[in-house]
């Protein structure tokens, strides 16, 4: 755990050189980089539990690694910031969102195939699980989770986020107004959230309880301590609270995933 630390640690550095995102410079350098270090800890522990319990190894495992970590780290949380930042509220620049991406990429590039070999998973490859959906089964579980996706989003926003916000809310969100495509928008997310799980069911090893702590730390744990970095985006309290929210949602919409797509 203490290697896997200081590589992503390492890794995140050499993707932001890489993309040119080394000119914000924090108010205190030295919590930020404990952020960071913190984030990594817990970013490598989830990552760690995925590939000892996988019954992938080699780049089956690699590859299905970097999805996960791409998907949850950077792309589900880039394009909503994206929407919400940029589009919404327009105070995300637009030539960072490129960067971001890209600085995700690298990040997932150089991580994955490190913590596999370090943890020894590039030999053996045990069976897989048989577990089929017909398309019609899988069209109306996809559909039920993207439903199920907003309701969770919209719960927690209205009554974990707000709440904790405060006045802090008002300040920066007061004169955002949803446009009509937010929810096909969150729904679409949803079904990715659910494209996501699915390697993690088919590689995990163990009963169903297992598989479902496994999605949910991958979804509420990778995307949520993102936001214990400082940014210049987002003020203290309004980052916080979408933390708690973001952290709380994802962890139990992961396990809401794996229930339905296990039955």
């Amino acid at each position: 755990m203490i290697i896997l630390t200081s590589l992503l640690f390492i890794c995140y550095l050499i993707a932001s050189t890489a993309v040119g995102l080394t000119n914000t410079h924090p108010a205190d350098p030295m919590s930020a980089i404990i952020a960071l270090l913190i984030v990594c800890a817990f970013q490598s522990a989830v990552i760690s539990y995925l590939i000892i319990r996988s019954r992938w190894a080699s780049w089956r495992l690699i590859v299905t690694i970097f999805l996960i970590f791409y998907g949850v780290t950077t792309f589900q949380s880039q394009i909503e910031a994206v929407v919400f930042l940029h589009y919404l509220v327009n105070i995300m620049p637009e030539e960072l969102i490129p960067k971001l991406l890209i600085q995700g990429a690298i990040t997932a590039a150089l991580f994955s195939p490190s913590a596999v070999l370090i943890h020894g998973k590039v030999k053996v490859i045990d069976s897989q699980k048989q577990r089929r959906l017909s398309w019609r089964e899988l069209a109306w579980k996809l559909t039920l989770i993207a439903i199920i996706y907003v309701a969770i989003y919209i719960s927690f926003g209205k009554f974990v986020f707000i709440p904790l916000a405060g006045v802090a809310f008002q300040e920066y969100c007061g004169a955002l107004k949803l446009p009509v495509w937010i929810l096909p928008f969150e729904m679409m997310r949803g079904i990715i959230w659910a494209a996501l799980a699915l390697p993690i069911i088919l590689m995990m090893k163990g009963n169903r309880w297992e598989t479902g702590l496994a999605v949910s730390l991958s979804f509420s744990v990778l995307m949520g301590f993102l936001l214990l970095l400082p940014n210049p985006y987002m003020p203290d309290t309004i980052r916080i609270a979408h933390f708690v929210e973001v952290f709380s949602s994802n962890f139990l919409f992961g396990w809401i995933v794996v229930w339905l797509l296990e039955h």
